[in-house]
């Protein structure tokens, strides 16, 4: 039995400041009350134009270390009256998490986790060993809400279309895909990709459904500092 009530992931952060400005992919602005203006690491590879606006509230974890750039990283922003997690950098964490304490029904008896396996040319994100199965997962975080659908992407991922294709290859190879949609904004109700956007890997996401690659949709919140499950929700008609 899965206790929903259990956060899956403690990512505590240290101050909570006002976006000015995004400068580039990487870098943003963010005003720190009794600080000033200082730059900040942004660990998503997302444009994130809905989120990061200017006056929005972040909240931002501090780091150490002579080697980095910034000394202030990106965790989390406001959206309406809600946290979104804004850093790829705990999907890995989240995703392990829900592999190992039967999120996933459809795997079966788990052997073993192998993160970051090489196939082909590409790295998907984990291999997994089961009694009678290879499971081959790529984990995607999606942060983009219109209405009440879920999308992914919120920009080109040319990196994210190679992955789906080469999980099509390793379904007709006899082995299993799996895509697991990490979605952040709770007041969704289906999830479906972005055409708008990326309509080339919008239709290899669709290709993948119909080849019989696995995909599983899941909504997490960020609150006081952990992520909780909150649902899962169907693909949009």
């Amino acid at each position: 039995m899965i206790d929903l009530t259990k956060p899956i992931l403690h990512i505590p952060w240290d101050s909570e400041g006002t976006f000015v400005n995004r400068e580039n992919k990487f870098l943003g602005l963010v005003n720190i009350p009794g600080i000033g203006t200082v730059n900040v690491h942004i660990k998503d590879p997302g444009r994130l134009e809905n989120i990061l606006i200017p006056e929005s509230k972040v909240l931002l974890q501090k780091k150490d270390g002579s080697k980095r750039k910034t000394a202030w990283e990106l965790i989390s922003a406001k959206v309406g009256y809600d946290w979104v997690l804004v850093n790829s950098g705990f999907h890995p964490h989240i995703a392990q998490y829900i592999l190992k304490n039967g999120f996933v029904n459809e795997l079966g008896n788990i052997k073993k986790i192998v993160p970051e396996k090489q196939i082909g040319n590409s790295r998907l994100d984990f291999l997994i060993l089961t009694d009678t199965n290879r499971v081959w997962i790529e984990v995607k975080g999606c942060t983009m809400a219109i209405g009440d659908i879920a999308t992914f992407p919120d920009a080109v991922t040319s990196r994210g279309k190679k992955h789906v294709e080469e999980l099509i290859q390793i379904v007709e190879k006899g082995d299993i895909g799996l895509i697991i949609i990490l979605i952040f904004r709770i007041n969704v109700n289906c999830f479906k990709p972005n055409f708008d956007i990326d309509p080339k890997f919008a239709k290899v996401f669709e290709q993948a459904k119909k080849k019989g690659v696995t995909i599983k949709t899941s909504v997490f919140t960020y609150k006081d500092s952990y992520i909780y499950y909150v649902k899962d929700i169907p693909l949009c008609d």
